[in-house]
């Protein structure tokens, strides 16, 4: 295939070199002038011990959060990248590229968050540890995620640019939502997923495709394609739980967080597999429904993973979720396609953006409906962090709160993706014809397998070896003859 000569923007063999360099570059001088290691990352840890009576390094937070963010990078990396295999000709795309996004997004994010959560006024530097890490991997994911909308139809130049908007955007809203809202979100659900989800969908509205249909030969799934897609999915359910845990406070609220998150994700499998059974005539299972309403759990539970849910209420999430992904990818995919003209690849409405809002929805109600009976005074205060300027705020006005944060999560997630697609529309992108849209051919050079040759008889040891026994065998009985 003729490659170049079928892109809009010819120029692509030198454009992504160029932006990933002059990237790097920006990156190197910016955290030359901003980023330093905090006080636990530093060499003057020894003397920080001696300041702060720690006798031990366990009390270091590398040996709290370390654990977590392993997971939740594994999540980033291979979670996420090899959940979008599932398409028959794009998988060096949806690894690769999710590879190199989350690659660039990372180092943009903490320098963004670093701005608006960490920055020394007195200095004016960036101290980072390794929350910092798992908070930069967050950021990310609401990257990742809007690309399973747009997967297999945009250049990866377009992908470097949603990611910069996108880590921009994220972190604007995390502050806004985290800081200036004080609403509680541990696991994103309306941080991450709502924004991610919306973010995604917004940008692929504007990218819309009539002529899609060019390339559908390529929009399916092979066997062994969905095999791979699946292996993405087991990574993301058995790590959930340590996304939602992450950055929560050291022991009740993270050893909440993993309980009610295990349950909820294993309650939504039930469901799950008993919607997707039937909804098809023969009572057989889609594997689109297994990778991905099997997750809507642990997104659901984000927000309200800390809080005292109960384990019966986890479950009750996730059996709620279960039925309302799959019935998503059953009736509401169509339904955007084809009424609202979102053509969204990974269905992340159904997997993250209405999960997603239900996460926010049963924070909201979680907290509203907190007391001192169950939580305690003193965890009533823990869990909600009523201190400093919000300690005379109520469980009442926190659930405001957090119903508000959702609703910011969404405005940031369809405008700024409103915005950020017209200027991916722009024809400077290089980004595939209609007709090449989900075909790695076009951005990766692909090795096809070469035929195997039809084993001759005069190459075929073991026939040589019947051959040499039976003559020896025939000499033998010529012998005794």
């Amino acid at each position: 295939m003729d490659y170049f000569s079928r892109q809009k923007n010819t120029n692509i063999r030198l454009t992504l070199p160029v932006v990933c360099f002059v990237w790097q570059i920006a990156m190197i001088i910016l955290f030359g002038v901003f980023i330093r290691y905090d006080k636990e990352s530093n060499a003057h840890w020894v003397e920080t011990k001696a300041h702060d009576n720690i006798t031990s390094d366990i009390e270091n937070d590398f040996y709290f959060r370390y654990p977590s963010f392993q997971d939740v990078h594994v999540m980033i990396f291979v979670g996420f990248g090899f959940l979008m295999t599932f398409l028959k000709r794009y998988s060096f795309g949806a690894v690769g590229f999710n590879f190199l996004i989350a690659s660039f997004g990372l180092q943009w994010a903490l320098l963004m968050q670093g701005w608006f959560h960490s920055l020394d006024p007195q200095t004016g530097k960036i101290f980072i540890g390794v929350e910092s890490l798992i908070n930069a991997d967050f950021c990310v994911a609401g990257c990742l995620i809007a690309y399973g909308a747009v997967l297999g139809k945009v250049s990866p130049v377009q992908l470097l640019v949603m990611t910069l908007f996108g880590v921009t955007l994220f972190a604007v809203e995390e502050y806004i939502i985290l800081n200036l809202l004080h609403a509680r979100d541990a696991g994103g659900s309306m941080v991450i997923h709502t924004f991610g989800g919306y973010y995604g969908l917004a940008i692929s509205r504007v990218l819309y495709r009539p002529n899609l249909h060019q390339s559908k030969r390529m929009q399916g799934s092979v066997y062994h394609s969905d095999t791979f897609a699946m292996i993405g999915t087991l990574f993301l359910w058995m790590f959930w739980p340590s996304f939602n845990s992450a950055i929560t406070d050291h022991g009740d609220g993270q050893h909440r967080a993993v309980i009610n998150t295990y349950l909820c994700l294993a309650s939504t499998v039930l469901t799950t597999v008993a919607i997707s059974s039937l909804s098809q005539k023969t009572g057989k299972l889609d594997m689109v429904h297994i990778q991905n309403s099997t997750l809507a759990g642990g997104v659901a539970l984000g927000t309200a993973a800390e809080f005292m849910i109960s384990p019966y209420g986890a479950l009750i999430v996730g059996f709620f979720c279960g039925i309302i992904s799959t019935m998503g990818y059953i009736f509401i995919s169509p339904f955007l396609e084809k009424t609202l003209k979102i053509q969204d690849t990974c269905g992340i409405h159904n997997l993250h953006a209405m999960p997603g809002v239900i996460g926010g929805i049963v924070g909201a109600i979680t907290a509203a409906a907190a007391s001192e009976s169950v939580y305690g005074k003193q965890g009533l205060i823990n869990t909600f962090d009523f201190t400093g300027d919000f300690k005379d705020r109520t469980v009442l006005t926190q659930g405001g709160y957090q119903a508000a944060g959702m609703c910011v999560s969404i405005v940031f997630g369809v405008v700024g993706g409103a915005i950020v697609g017209s200027i991916l529309k722009l024809p400077i992108w290089g980004d595939p014809a209609d007709e090449n849209c989900f075909d790695d051919e076009v951005y990766w050079e692909v090795r096809e397998p070469e035929s195997i040759p039809p084993i001759l008889e005069y190459n075929n040891h073991m026939i040589h070896k019947q051959q040499d026994l039976s003559e020896s065998n025939f000499s033998v009985e010529h012998c005794e003859s």
